[in-house]
């Protein structure tokens, strides 16, 4: 007998109890890997460190860059939930820079996080739903602060995702303090201000 299904895929399909159980190995020996400074997630490295076969790890994770994908979801879910709650702000503007805020430190406690927020194509059908549903919850955000006046029209959630990760890229190319992060969200906060 297979096992009974206990768990979503990547793709969207149903996995057996096996699956899911390897699926979870893999996912743990990525993000011990990344933790212990290695970024590179070679799947054959992650398959030893899993004690799964190199064909397991490949079947679940085609790419690195889709297991990249698989480690972000939580991620995801974390800025989904920032940004409904942002939306309760009395000031729109003040709702927006904490989401910012939010996203930009999530991709600077994750490099490998800002890859996935603006890869133009995803590797799993659930980043794709991920992303999407980031999008709406800040563009809920964007049309409040667009009533408010403080926001031009043409700048869109996608927008937002990249731009943010621009910044990312700065402050890790530069000096990353506080002092520097907020500088940094204030230029971008006033470039999203309608044109005078």
């Amino acid at each position: 007998m297979l096992g009974r299904v206990t768990s979503k895929g990547g793709q969207g399909g149903v996995l057996r109890a096996d699956a899911a159980r390897n699926r979870a190995l893999l996912l743990r020996a990525a993000r011990d890997q990344l933790a212990a400074g290695d970024d590179s997630l070679q799947l054959n490295a992650i398959a030893r460190l899993a004690g799964v076969g190199v064909g397991t790890a490949y079947r679940h994770f085609p790419t690195p860059h889709a297991l990249r994908e698989a480690l972000s979801a939580d991620r995801f879910r974390e800025l989904v939930a920032e940004a409904e709650a942002a939306a309760g702000e009395e000031d729109p503007v003040a709702g927006l820079r904490r989401v910012l805020r939010f996203v930009l430190a999530s991709t600077l406690a994750d490099g490998g996080f800002a890859a996935v927020l603006v890869a133009a194509e995803d590797a799993e059908a659930a980043t794709s739903a991920l992303k999407k549903d980031l999008d709406l919850a800040v563009a809920h955000l964007l049309d409040r602060a667009r009533a408010a006046g403080a926001v031009r029209r043409d700048v869109e959630a996608g927008d937002l995702r990249r731009l943010l990760c621009g910044v990312e890229h700065a402050l890790r190319a530069g000096e990353a303090g506080p002092a520097r992060t907020e500088l940094y969200l204030a230029v971008l906060v006033e470039g999203l201000r309608p044109p005078r």
